[in-house]
């Protein structure tokens, strides 16, 4: 029914619409007028309005809702509606229905003008914290998102002709999945059915070698005769499941990784339970990646290894590097990748926004039992892009009622993992609110100091464009603390997207300078862009570090070194809910 055409709006129409705009910048005016009235003692926010500066944009608004009047009372004198390039690639309004129909083209340019003037509101806030201004953004950002007339049935002509196509069917069918979503407590994104966890994902052959209630070790089935000698260990960040990394055999790189002639190791991280009420960041650092890496070596009898840490075991693995320097261990560790991973959080992104007080008091509240319920992290993951995690997911599955889309790395994204609760209550605290990490002293693991300054090991590292969770800006920083040579690439995308992109795709791109940069900027100003995946680029890298290789025979195989084998990858813990 795309050519469904819809009366031209009524006057009725038009007034209340005008009114509800009009209301709304009413209502920010007056709280900020009563606030700007109220004395500083009595309300800390009072110097943050000025009554000038609300009458200033008052008049703003005004006039663009008269223009928006003339555009539909007079549409052939008015002045057209000028969309900035952000509303034109909007895709919540791809639509034709959007822009051909009177009604739903008037929602459209008011909704874009209600949200730029509520935008324009903050960014004119004075006597703001910037902390707390970044807050206020970020909360109005969402309730733009949140009050878009694409979430409403009545505001969406898609909604509207799909519930008449299906005879209210689509209605029906919407309704039962979000009460299923409500009874399970967590939004669903992907069909449940559609992958299995060692049927069509997590399939690259190999076996658990060791299991320690942290972490489980996976080695794999080498696909070569010979191998580098010096074997890779990847470290997954714990909050997610370690087969990001290997998803369906196209897109893994573990089995990409093996096939360029690499001995690969894989750490599975245990799902926390109130059995780890007490592991704290000691743990993951000596217990987990320190471990397992003395684990490779003496299984392979190698000096040292190729360690990866990615996201939050980047960080983690950052700290690993300084403890070894500090206890004179360095070349246990040949060369270091870090994946969309920071070490310096000043610029840490919207993630900081969840670290005032109040917020560190429900999660510790939460994690009353020892652990962190993982569902909780996954909605703060799916606010920092509620648009498209939170909001497309609403209008597909219960206004549209869609089938869901099987989508293997959106099944990955919906299979949390429960945290340990101080563990992770003091990594919001060190890390995203006190930056202590960079300081050096101010953090310890058993009683080794930790100062970054102190890593001369041989890095690559690996930030997205455009990632919101770990800024590339904020990756950056790890090349101002580090002092061995360092390789920085700038991939295509996001912090999944940019990581898991590989060379058969043929999707976006990366950006490389080999010459010094004191800036992201600096860097991208004299950077070539390079077509297609960055992994060909580091596993060049990787070679270059050690390029003998060895035959891929006796420990080499899983299971028929000193470690047998447990069980085959990928093992119990990635199962485990």
């Amino acid at each position: 029914m795309a050519d469904t055409i819809t009366p031209t709006p009524s006057l009725e129409e038009l007034q209340h619409w005008t009114w509800v705009l009009g209301r709304a910048q009413q209502m920010m005016l007056e709280n900020g007028f009563d606030l700007a009235t109220a004395k500083p003692a009595d309300n800390p926010y009072a110097a943050m309005f000025d009554p000038s500066a609300a009458m200033r944009a008052g008049a703003d608004f005004w006039a663009d809702t008269m223009q928006l009047w003339q555009r539909f009372l007079d549409p052939a004198h008015a002045q057209p509606f000028e969309e900035t390039p952000e509303q034109a690639r909007d895709r919540r309004f791809k639509a034709p229905q959007w822009r051909e129909q009177p009604v739903f083209d008037f929602l459209r340019q008011s909704y874009f003008t209600l949200a730029d003037h509520l935008l324009k509101g903050v960014d004119a806030l004075e006597g703001v914290d910037p902390h707390q201004k970044e807050q206020i953004r970020f909360a109005t950002r969402g309730f733009i998102d949140a009050m878009s007339p694409t979430n409403f049935p009545a505001t969406n002509p898609e909604v509207l002709e799909h519930l008449v196509d299906t005879n209210g069917e689509s209605l029906l069918k919407g309704l039962g999945n979000m009460l299923n979503d409500l009874a399970k407590g967590q939004l669903t994104q992907v069909d449940p059915h559609a992958f299995e966890i060692g049927r069509n994902l997590a399939v690259t052959p190999g076996k658990v070698v060791k299991r320690t209630p942290l972490y489980e070790l996976i080695q794999y089935t080498p696909v070569t005769a010979q191998v580098f000698r010096t074997p890779l260990i990847i470290f997954p960040p714990w909050i997610n499941r370690f087969y990001i990394l290997d998803l369906s055999p196209e897109k893994s790189l573990i089995r990409w990784a093996v096939e360029q002639g690499i001995t690969v190791f894989v750490v599975s991280w245990k799902s926390a339970d109130a059995t780890m009420k007490d592991v704290v960041w000691d743990d993951y650092v000596e217990h987990g990646q320190i471990d397992a890496i003395d684990t490779v070596r003496g299984l392979l009898g190698v000096e040292g290894v190729h360690a990866v840490g990615y996201c939050v075991a980047g960080t983690t693995l950052a700290a690993t590097l300084a403890v070894l320097a500090a206890r004179g261990q360095a070349d246990r560790v040949k060369s270091a990748t870090f994946l969309t991973a920071q070490v310096d959080f000043s610029e840490s992104g919207d993630l900081r926004l969840f670290v005032d007080d109040d917020q560190l008091a429900m999660i510790r509240s939460l994690g009353a039992e020892g652990f962190l319920d993982g569902r909780y992290m996954a909605a703060t993951f799916n606010l920092l892009r509620g648009r498209d995690l939170i909001w497309n997911y609403v209008t597909n599955n219960y206004l549209m009622g869609r089938d869901y889309v099987p989508f293997d790395l959106l099944h990955w994204n919906s299979d949390v993992t429960n945290l340990p609760a101080k563990w992770h209550l003091s990594y919001l605290t060190d890390f995203y609110r006190d930056n202590k990490l960079v300081n050096p002293g101010a953090m310890a693991i058993g009683g080794t100091p930790i100062d970054l300054g102190q890593v001369t090991t041989p890095t690559y590292v690996q930030a997205g464009r455009e990632d919101h969770i770990a800024p590339a800006q904020s990756v950056w920083k790890i090349t101002h603390h580090f002092k061995g040579p360092l390789r920085f690439v700038l991939a295509g995308s996001g912090h999944i997207a940019g990581v898991v992109n590989p060379p058969s795709s043929g999707k976006y791109q990366y950006w490389t300078n080999d010459a010094q940069a004191g800036s992201l900027s600096e860097f991208l100003a004299g950077a070539q862009e390079n077509k297609g995946s960055w992994w060909p680029d580091w596993a060049g890298w990787i070679a270059a570090r050690d390029p003998h290789k060895v035959d891929a025979s006796g420990a080499r195989i899983p299971g028929e070194g000193a470690l047998p084998a447990i069980e085959d990858a990928p093992g119990a813990y990635v199962r485990t809910r």
